[in-house]
């Protein structure tokens, strides 16, 4: 199976369980890997006939900022399940969404959660 890649796609959001998180936002990273089969776009090189990682990032700021989560795991979640929706070609996603500015008092790069879907 063929897979599009998206590294690194920086968001600010208010997602976290402490109330200055919600009240400030901060930023969140996200690595997403969907695959799906890219032959027909390989032969066609027709953008109508793969996913649009242009489309899959607009669909995953909007789903991403327009609520806010107390974990992680659920804002994580939620983009698995609105690109699944969106596009009937994806059939497995693996995304890691990290958190850099975790409130937490230690030296760290970031705190992450990796989630690995596939459609049902």
């Amino acid at each position: 199976m063929d897979k599009i890649t998206i590294k690194n796609l920086k968001l600010f959001a208010y997602h976290g369980v402490n109330p200055e998180e919600k009240e400030n936002g901060q930023n969140f990273f996200i690595d997403l890997d969907y695959y799906l089969d890219l032959e027909t776009p390989c032969e066609s090189d027709n953008v109508e006939d793969t996913v649009s990682y242009a489309k899959a990032v607009k669909i995953i700021r909007k789903v991403f900022t327009e609520k806010s989560y107390d974990l992680i795991e659920k804002a994580a979640q939620v983009v698995c399940d609105v690109l699944f929706e969106e596009f009937s070609q994806i059939k497995k996603i693996e995304i890691t969404l990290k958190k850099p500015e975790a409130p937490v008092s230690a030296e760290f790069d970031y705190m992450a959660v990796n989630l690995t879907r596939e459609r049902k």
